[in-house]
């Protein structure tokens, strides 16, 4: 199996989730082993997890005193969209937020398409069981693959009941375009004004996001998928994943757990070389 980029350039345009700020993003084809590069203001980051400057309601990078914020949901399309090796251009701090998923991402890179380049794809097998608890009840884990894919267990546990309990377990890979890259970002209504008064969520609206109100929810149309809210919570942890700068062959389990979590789980795997294995592919 070999290392793909784009084909050809593409570029996005919207507003940042927290921001409200215009966005412009450049997805350009990058040379192999070059892995997903974010660039702004001429400066470069690796979207690589020991980059990462922030977990606070989205995943940010920072490094030579440029930062890039809410890259979560692209990664996660870029996973899915089978691309190892990308240049990303940003006018803005924040990513554009799009439909609040990744299902304009992913459909925009798969109309422009991939290029096989003469290079081995690496993955990266997990061959001992790492874990990360935050002692308020969340668990993340990441342990040795039952097949050679990745495998994903997620729970989340809501009193509102319109969510309630949901798991998602499966390869996110198989149902991503139908089940995953549709499920948008959500909070409780009550959550609002706070998120508002940290300077957060000036972008969002119910065009982007799902917005809870107890036992029900104020999107007109509902929700996309079942199961929506857990749903995007694999995304998150797929695009969070994807950080380790290799594809997966590991089972992913989470509870009640986000981008911080996905964090420091990649930072306990890579403590360890013993952790796991580099295949060439």
């Amino acid at each position: 199996m070999f290392q793909k980029t784009l084909k050809a350039d593409l570029q996005i345009e919207g507003v940042g989730l927290h921001s409200g700020e215009a966005s412009v993003i450049q997805i350009k084809p990058a040379e192999a082993d070059s892995g997903i590069v974010f660039e702004r203001d001429g400066q470069k980051i690796g979207a690589l997890y020991s980059h990462v400057s922030d977990t606070l309601n989205c995943t940010a990078l920072a490094q030579n005193g440029v930062n890039i914020s809410t890259i979560e949901h692209l990664m996660a399309a870029l996973y899915a969209a089978d691309i190892d090796n990308a240049l990303i251009t940003c006018s803005a701090l924040e990513l554009p937020i799009m439909d609040g998923a990744a299902e304009i991402f992913y459909k925009k890179l798969k109309a422009v398409g991939t290029q096989t380049q003469n290079a081995p794809r690496r993955f990266l097998k997990v061959l001992k069981p790492v874990v990360f608890e935050d002692g308020k009840g969340a668990k993340a884990e990441l342990l040795p693959a039952k097949t050679n894919a990745l495998f994903v267990h997620f729970e989340i546990d809501f009193p509102s009941a319109v969510v309630g309990h949901q798991v998602f377990e499966g390869n996110p890979l198989d149902v991503f375009e139908s089940q995953i890259a549709p499920c948008r970002t959500f909070c409780e209504k009550q959550q609002i004004d706070y998120l508002r008064s940290l300077g957060l969520i000036k972008g969002g609206n119910l065009d982007n996001a799902v917005v809870l109100d107890g036992d029900s929810i104020l999107n007109p149309n509902g929700f996309k998928v079942p199961n929506e809210c857990v749903n995007h919570k694999v995304l998150d942890a797929l695009g969070d994943m994807f950080t380790s700068g290799f594809h997966l062959i590991a089972d992913f389990k989470g509870f009640k757990t986000g981008h911080y979590h996905n964090n420091q789980l990649l930072k306990k795997l890579f403590e360890n070389q013993n952790n796991y294995e580099i295949w060439i592919g």
